[in-house]
């Protein structure tokens, strides 16, 4: 169903800091005119539903009254106001939540869930992530929708997926990366497994979970059709070992942890030069040949052990015992200067500060100020990575408060002042 008739909202805007600012305007973007009903919360379901929000649909994002999305609270740091005290709502909250509007209901009440069907019956996508079975006790499951809804495309993302005998767990992060086989092939090789250092598997599955949207709104454009999507954190994190897997469904050995080193490439590592870290990249025999002589080492390159890269992975330990010394007696970025002048690819290993400091990372506008109704600071984002030439993301609304944004969608439900007084006075919204 389109939506493009809905009333224009208002919001603070401001471009991105870059040399082509994307659109800021209200229904800017390519899924301008779909709304997408949010009942997620904490990372996966939220960074889907952000992604949605960039590409211009209109989030409205379900949150418990008084105490809302549980990430508010997952700080310090926390945003200030204008007085420069703490908000209730953390950098955490912040870095997945632009975009959307907030509407505080309880929806562990009929009033509640009355809302929320409606608020269903007049939209073209909504993303859970209860635990199986957590929504159909207040009647607000795929089932319990679809009838009333045939368009609705419900996107349920879980731990372990709707099936299978994990289903009724409750999935975070750090079991998916660990059942997941990511830490296996994560730290180093004689050190304990290690997780990555942010949540990927979750974001990976928000990544999958709004691809998956994506096709579904293409089927329902052909046919009308919605349908239930059933994303999971274990299968998503298991389809992102790709090489890693598919190495021991090829060969029956298991994949063992090579620290910063590759399983296939070699030298393709992390080396210490001698005022930092720096990282060498050699794809392919030619690379490494312009490496020894950068080096001073040509010889390294017509040695039998090292000449081809099956040659250099049957003897790693023995070029990487070369190879790390001789690194060491040079600058890094002296390192770099002479190898990107030959083609061979390296690059420093940054700090965060570092990585926003990047002159190219500036270039490239990675970062976006958003205004704020409660401080006169802009906020400082990261910004979309997708660069449509035709239908960029857009900036619209900063991460909201909880509930602000209830009034006005009770408005566009078409409830009257009094039903709203109502409902307000009955804690039923906030």
């Amino acid at each position: 169903m389109s939506l493009t008739d809905r009333p224009t909202e208002s919001a603070p805007q401001s471009p991105l800091e870059a040399p082509t600012a994307p659109p800021t305007g209200p229904l800017a973007g390519p899924l301008a005119g779909l709304r997408v009903l949010d009942l997620s919360r904490v990372l996966a379901g939220p960074f889907c539903t952000q992604l949605l929000g960039d590409l211009g649909a209109d989030i409205l994002k379900v949150e418990r009254p008084g105490t809302g999305d549980d990430t508010r609270a997952w700080g310090p740091p926390f945003l200030t106001d204008r007085d420069g005290q703490p908000t209730r709502e953390s950098a955490y909250y912040a870095s997945i939540n632009r975009n959307k509007r907030s509407l505080a209901v309880d929806i562990t009440r009929p009033q509640g869930q009355a809302l929320i069907r409606q608020l269903a019956a007049q939209s073209d996508i909504l993303v859970e992530n209860f635990k199986v079975g957590g929504l159909a006790k207040y009647g607000l499951a795929y089932d319990d929708l679809k009838e009333a809804c045939p368009g609705l495309i419900y996107c349920s993302i879980t731990g372990f997926g709707q099936t299978g005998p994990y289903a009724p767990r409750a999935g975070y992060d750090y079991l998916a990366q660990g059942m997941g086989g990511m830490m296996s092939l994560t730290g180093p090789p004689d050190g304990d497994p290690v997780k990555v250092g942010n949540a990927n598997a979750d974001q990976m599955t928000g990544m999958y979970a709004a691809v998956a949207i994506l096709a579904a709104l293409h089927h329902r454009t052909a046919t009308g059709e919605g349908q239930h999507i059933d994303a999971n954190l274990l299968d998503s994190q298991i389809a992102w070992l790709t090489y890693q897997a598919q190495n021991w469904l090829v060969s029956g050995e298991a994949p063992k942890r090579h620290g910063n080193a590759h399983p296939n490439i070699v030298p393709y590592d992390t080396f210490p030069a001698a005022d930092g870290h720096l990282i060498l990249a050699v794809g392919n025999d030619g690379q490494f040949r312009r490496f020894c002589a950068v080096a001073g080492r040509p010889d390294l390159a017509t040695d039998p052990r090292f000449v081809t890269n099956a040659d250099r992975i049957a003897h790693r330990e023995a070029l990487t015992a070369i190879l790390r010394p001789l690194i060491a007696t040079r600058p890094r970025d002296a390192w770099l200067a002479d190898l990107e002048a030959v083609g061979v690819p390296s690059g420093p290993v940054n700090s965060i500060p570092d990585v926003f400091a990047d002159p190219h990372v500036q270039a490239r506008g990675m970062t976006v100020d958003m205004a704020r109704p409660d401080s006169d600071t802009p906020l400082t984002l990261i910004a979309n990575p997708l660069r449509l030439s035709k239908t960029p993301p857009s900036y619209r609304r900063p991460p909201p408060g909880i509930g602000r944004d209830t009034a006005a969608i009770l408005d566009e439900l078409g409830l009257t002042e009094a039903e709203q007084t109502a409902l307000i006075d009955g804690g039923v919204v906030a």
